[in-house]
């Protein structure tokens, strides 16, 4: 720590000092245009002793600029008002008022102050007063550079020069108690002494690092100097709220152990040992480094281990949201350690014996997670086995099953091929490297087929009507580049008596606010009537065909696709299934006598359907088989009573026609608006 403000007026006094060795006289005026002190500058300066009607000398002085590098304050105004006299001790005795202009922190405002020189002891003694905030000095004539100080109440605001000079942050709030010692010399300032803190705040310039009411104890070092100073520290932290990166911490009620080695350097600050011990939560010993705009340079745990759920409530909780997963619900323990720079990640490990972890979204959850994983950028790491009881990925379950994974020059790589149950299927990862240094690059390469997943199971995980069939298909190559997934080769449902295949399917910030999912979708030979006896739409018999090509969901709702299906070999449709297509076309029949003879029927043969839709901008370009004088074809009839359905609305709102298709899928009769 530095110089306090009592060292301004301890020097103020030893000018006054070379008055007051001579006989008293009153109407003594001292003024210099400049006074200089190593550490202080006084400028435009005026100093009066008079005779006081209460007794002694009336002393005023004053100083348009002050400047003390040691507190880090510029161009402060001064302003001392009291009275000096001898007590019976002997003693030189002031008391008075000071006023500083323009100080840090609105520091000495307006406090009161009293100075004692004890020439039998050789010894000053100053003490300052404002409101609630109290600061004492004590020093020995013969070695001003050495003091012992006293501070009570003190805002923390009041030492925001003294932090500026080794630190880019901003003080917002708090007050402080402390008792040190201060030693000075031409090299810099020495201290040492203990601190309690009362709801301190602060902040810095890139909003990354923040505190807002936190309370402490403990002992600290300090050593300083022109080139950056040199911190310690061992105590503990209760209550409030941290920021340190993207680390954010709701301190605990109880005590929280602190233990740090520190270094600041304009403006950056490096913690070249940090010991934390949140008893029931968190423990960890590392390093931790910012550059001077607060940004993170190193975080270091050479040792951690985190207890759930209160590590994720209290220090987590933010950290996993950047990721996508909010309200997380855990139990357990995980240990390991962290090597995460500046320029990414170098290594890391963990190892559990039963986690449990569950997103709030649904999108992720694992129970019973036990081994772990050991990773580094460079070398070669020991083989780790990791397992769990079940996984779920988008409320899709996985069964149990377990993995062996090495670490060999940055490639984390399955040591053998991987089964996992799913949904009375399979899904078989036979191989996959993980590059997770790769941050812009390619991270993640694997290839996996999946074999026999109960389509019914599936569509109940989804929330979908149930489907029959079985999901199945082999991807020979799956890549994580950047945030985006990618997928080679495709899927293959067995659905309805035909095929629905995926290609090109690729998933952008799966676990963020808004993923987005492109790929192109495939239809054959599907039987229509399997399929809209599940969507309860009317029945209809034949084969469909069709594609939805250039898909992109923006979570998990479509933004843009171009749609185009087709029933091409003929078959039977139901009234109540024309009524639905009529609608959702936003067409009609193609003549009232037509509509009035099909109401005698309940079924109609037809030749072909076809129906297209391109999504852009919110709004689906409708068309059919073929153009008509203003709409287009999406039934031809086939026989007797000939059918033929005309769509007359060739530009549709999105939501108008999903609100269509969820009343017609849903054996509500939709309604044209």
């Amino acid at each position: 720590m530095r110089l306090t403000s009592s060292h301004l007026l301890l020097c103020l006094f030893l000018l006054l000092g070379l008055g007051l060795a001579q006989p008293v006289r009153a109407d003594i005026t001292i003024a210099a245009k400049q006074f200089s002190l190593p550490g202080l500058r006084l400028q435009d300066l005026n100093a009066q002793l008079g005779d006081d009607p209460a007794g002694g000398l009336h002393l005023q002085l004053q100083a348009s600029q002050v400047d003390i590098a040691a507190m880090g304050w510029r161009h402060v105004g001064l302003h001392l008002d009291g009275r000096l006299q001898r007590d019976a001790q002997l003693r030189w005795v002031f008391d008075g008022h000071v006023q500083l202009r323009g100080a840090p922190g609105g520091a000495l405002s307006n406090a009161q102050v009293t100075w004692v020189v004890n020439p039998d002891s050789d010894t000053m003694q100053v003490e300052l007063q404002q409101d609630k905030a109290q600061a004492s000095a004590w020093l020995p004539l013969d070695q001003l550079s050495h003091a012992k100080i006293s501070l009570r109440q003190l805002p923390a605001g009041w030492l925001q020069g003294l932090l500026g000079t080794v630190w880019s942050g901003r003080l917002t709030g708090g007050r402080l108690d402390a008792d040190l010692a201060v030693d000075t010399s031409a090299a810099g300032v020495q201290s040492s002494g203990q601190f309690t803190l009362a709801g301190v705040g602060f902040d810095t310039p890139g909003g990354t690092l923040a505190g807002q009411g936190v309370d402490g104890t403990g002992r600290f070092g300090f050593d300083g100097g022109d080139d950056g100073a040199q911190i310690s520290l061992q105590g503990s932290l209760g209550g409030g709220e941290l920021l340190l990166g993207q680390l954010y911490a709701r301190l605990p009620a109880h005590p929280v152990q602190l233990d740090l080695s520190a270094s600041a350097r304009r403006g950056a600050v490096e913690l070249e040992r940090l010991r934390v011990s949140d008893a029931d939560a968190l423990q960890l010993d590392g390093a931790l480094a910012f550059d001077a705009k607060g940004e993170l340079q190193t975080l270091r745990l050479d040792r951690f281990r985190a207890s759930f759920p209160a590590a994720y409530q209290r220090y987590g909780q933010a950290w996993l949201a950047t990721l996508g997963l909010r309200d997380v619900r855990s139990s357990g323990h995980l240990s390991g350690s962290l090597d995460l720079r500046s320029d990414g990640l170098h290594a890391f490990a963990f190892d559990t014996d039963g986690l449990e972890l569950a997103d709030g979204g649904g999108r992720f959850a694992v129970s019973g997670l036990h081994g772990g994983l050991d990773w580094s950028a460079q070398g070669d790491r020991p083989a780790t086995t990791l397992g769990w009881r079940s996984l779920q990925f988008y409320r899709i379950p996985n069964g149990a099953a377990q993995s062996r994974w090495q670490s060999r020059d940055g490639t984390l790589a399955l040591l053998q091929p991987l089964e996992v149950p799913v949904l009375k299927g399979r899904l078989r990862l036979a191989s996959m490297d993980w590059r997770p240094a790769a941050a812009k690059g390619q991270r993640l390469a694997t290839s996996l087929t999946v074999t026999g997943v109960d389509m019914a199971s599936f569509s109940h995980a989804l929330g979908w009507p149930s489907f029959p069939g079985t999901l199945g298909g082999a991807i020979p190559s799956l890549r994580w580049v950047g945030d985006r997934f990618e997928l080679e080769g495709g899927l293959s449902v067995s659905v309805f008596d035909g095929f629905v295949d995926v290609t090109h399917l690729s998933v952008q910030q799966p676990f963020g606010d808004a993923p987005v999912l492109a790929g192109n979708i495939s239809l054959s030979q599907l039987d229509l009537g399997t399929l809209t006896s599940v969507f309860d739409f009317g029945s209809i018999t034949g084969r469909l065909d069709g594609s939805i090509d250039d898909l992109r969901l923006v979570n998990w709702s479509p933004v843009a696709f171009k749609a185009s299906l087709l029933a091409g070999a003929g078959g039977r449709i139901s009234q109540r299934a024309v009524n639905n297509l009529t609608v959702v076309g936003g067409g009609g029949l193609a003549s009232g006598l037509q509509g009035a003879m099909l109401k005698l029927f309940k079924t109609f043969g037809y030749k072909r359907i076809g129906l297209n839709c391109t999504l852009h901008g919110a709004v689906c370009q409708m068309g059919g088989l073929e153009s008509e004088d203003g709409g287009y074809t999406i039934v031809e009839g086939s026989g007797l009573p000939h059918l033929q359905v005309i769509g007359h609305q060739t530009r549709v709102d999105w939501p108008t026609l999903v609100r269509r298709l969820r009343e017609a899928v849903n054996g509500h009769a939709p309604v044209v608006r």
